[in-house]
């Protein structure tokens, strides 16, 4: 495969922006910048501001308890504003009620590496292991938009692209294979099959460095190749090549992306991918192996250092006693003093405002009134509380809502860390000023904590190297990371430790050293197309509006970004409808409706239709039914109608 000028637009619109020569201050200036604190619309000193909020607290956790209090995080937030938001809600607030919008992104995939795995890390080898791969194969990701740097990596391997749309990468591919939303998990029995009855796998790895196969391979007996086909819509001439490809690769790699895991059967959708892997004996061989395409700059450290409710710094478990003993000690408070596991993201955000639910909350780094599923509901729990602070840069949809808005700082205005999606922990130096009023994270949490009785660092390299206390000895060990150390992979459990780029290579982090297959079976979507909404829906990232947009429509001219939200159907369905190009266009799910300008293309199938999420609207119509075992909500497929809007 050769990434030609015409195939590699995303990549070459990311140039664009250092061609034109912008400088950071550029990118981060905006007229809406946020530079005075507001308390219920009207600017504020910070002293003002912070007592208000401080006293709010108080009174609600005196009348509600702690739990009366909610922090809501991103993955966004450098591993120091993400470790210190997770301390001060567990220290100073005392509350379980903490979560992230990474919950959103990657949790499914991380709970189907740790059952196969014992651990997880994302991708756990250097991202130009791709460059050197024969096959990568790319589950429901899209990164020529999401990520363009990584699909520079994809210029030597050949590529099978699994995606209900022929997206950016799908373009780029060898082979593409277009199931029926919601059918990702039978694609991945269909093709472990295949690989097992044209004795594809790797035996002697299976045998070596893996445990549970003979269940799996009596759990896929049943996935025939036209069983498949009759349910996915991928024939079964694709299947077979795509076997063919993995097999006869000397190294191979499965990525998983958000288009397989944001779905009620999250998990086991990707476990199933896993399981292919597994079977082909990628993972733990150098060159090789399983990762996820995480879906936001801090996607790792964000959730590793204790934002999610259930887990505490160095990815320990927050109802395990020793992870308990050990964070407890280094924070000097007792144990038994650290509540949780809490609710997760959405179940948190929907219990908000609820006799039973927080009554406050403090939101760092996210907007969910635009990226959270069903978000006219959580609009609406967001809206009954009775204190709502929100720290950002611009007054984003959640922010005009808020009773207090904090302006702070953003990624060139301050140090810290960032963990990237292969587990590269990096030093993003700070490279401009900030405006005159703001204040940074840590700063905001250091003041909010001293009016509540604690006096705690806010410089980035002094609560980084608590950091690396608190996860030593955990899965995701920085003790042996320091800030001149930039660039080292984690578990790194001392200074004169080299880093670990590729995980299980010897063992993997299960009690026997042995990768776990997981027999898994398919299940339809939660919402099933029908008479009343015959059309699937799905949603996801265009580049330039990564997040919610509102930072990046300066850019958006530069990489042919559209200036509205719109909605992407097939010719057959548009004339079927008696929609046109440029019509406008309106999409009702059981949850709510929304409207965007239609745009015609054969690269989506007939039956589905796609809307990115970035603008307010798009997903009041998603689904927010819950994978067991992640907590992941079912983003990627619900039922719609379509109709013209006169």
């Amino acid at each position: 495969m050769t990434l030609t000028p015409g195939e590699s637009v995303t990549v070459e619109a990311t140039d664009a922006l250092c061609q034109k020569g912008w400088t950071a201050a550029e990118l981060l200036s905006s007229p809406d910048r946020l530079t005075t604190p507001l308390l219920y619309g009207r600017p504020a000193t910070w002293a003002q501001a912070l007592d208000h909020v401080a006293a709010r607290l108080e009174e609600v956790r005196a009348a509600h308890g702690p739990d009366g209090v909610a922090v809501f995080g991103g993955g966004g937030l450098t591993n120091e504003k993400a470790y210190q938001l997770g301390k001060f809600a567990r220290v100073a607030l005392g509350t379980s009620q903490i979560d992230y919008n990474g919950r959103f992104c990657m949790s499914s995939a991380a709970a189907a590496s740790i059952r196969a795995f014992g651990a997880d890390r994302g991708m756990p080898f250097p991202v130009t292991d791709l460059a050197e791969a024969d096959v990568v194969l790319v589950a429901g990701g899209n990164p020529a938009e999401t990520m363009p740097p990584l699909v520079r990596q994809f210029a030597a391997p050949a590529l099978i692209v699994i995606d209900p749309r022929r997206t950016a990468t799908a373009r780029l591919a060898a082979l593409h294979l277009q199931p029926t939303p919601g059918t990702d998990l039978a694609l991945a029995l269909g093709l472990l099959h295949l690989a097992i009855a044209e004795d594809a796998v790797d035996t002697a790895y299976i045998g070596r460095r893996t445990t549970g196969f003979d269940a799996v391979r009596t759990s896929v007996s049943s996935w025939w190749p036209e069983r498949v086909e009759r349910l996915t819509g991928v024939p079964v001439a694709a299947m077979r090549q795509a076997v063919q490809m993995l097999k006869n690769a000397d190294k191979a790699v499965v990525l998983t992306g958000r288009g397989a895991e944001q779905h009620a059967k999250g998990t086991d959708t990707v476990t199933a991918f896993i399981n292919l892997a597994l079977a082909f004996g990628l993972p733990g061989t150098p060159g090789s192996g399983y990762g996820c395409v995480t879906g936001q700059g801090n996607g790792q450290g964000g959730r590793e250092h204790g934002q999610k409710a259930d887990q505490l710094p160095g990815y320990r478990k927050i109802d395990d006693p020793a992870a308990r003993a050990h964070v407890a000690s280094v924070w000097g408070v007792d144990p038994d003093s650290l509540p949780g596991p809490g609710r997760s993201a959405y179940e948190l955000l929907d219990a908000l405002g609820t006799e039973e639910g927080p009554k406050a909350m403090l939101l760092f780094g996210s907007n969910p009134v635009v990226s959270a599923p069903a978000s006219a509901r959580v609009t609406e729990r967001l809206k009954a509380l009775d204190l709502l602070v929100v720290v950002d840069f611009v007054p984003s949809e959640t922010a005009r809502i808020a009773h207090v808005v904090l302006p702070s700082t953003q990624w060139a205005e301050e140090n810290g860390t960032m963990t990237n999606l292969e587990g590269r922990v990096q030093l993003r130096r700070q490279a401009i000023d900030p405006p005159e009023g703001v204040k940074t994270d840590l700063e905001i949490i250091q003041e909010l904590a001293r009016r509540l009785g604690h006096d705690w660092p806010a410089e980035p390299r002094e609560v980084f190297d608590e950091l690396r206390l608190a996860s030593q000895g955990g899965t995701a060990d920085y003790a042996g990371i320091t800030y001149e150390r930039d660039g080292v992979f984690w578990p790194c459990p001392a200074p004169d430790h080299p880093g670990t780029p590729r995980m299980f290579l010897d063992r993997f982090h299960t009690p026997d050293g042995l990768a776990r297959f997981v027999p898994v079976e398919h299940r339809a979507a939660d919402e099933e197309a029908d008479v009343d909404y015959p059309v699937y829906f799905t949603t996801g990232r265009v580049l330039a509006h990564y997040q919610s947009g509102a930072q990046t429509r300066r850019i958006a001219p530069l990489v042919e970004a559209s200036p509205e939200p719109y909605v992407e159907l097939h010719p057959d369905l548009a004339e079927q409808l008696a929609i046109a190009a440029g019509d406008l266009v309106r999409v009702s799910s059981r949850r709510g409706t929304v409207e965007g300008v239609a745009r015609i293309s054969d690269a989506i199938r007939s039956d589905t239709v796609f809307m990115p999420f970035h603008w307010e609207g798009a997903n009041r119509l998603t689904n927010p039914a819950l994978d067991p075992t992640s907590r992941m909500p079912e983003f990627k497929v619900c039922a719609v109608k379509l109709e013209k809007v006169a």
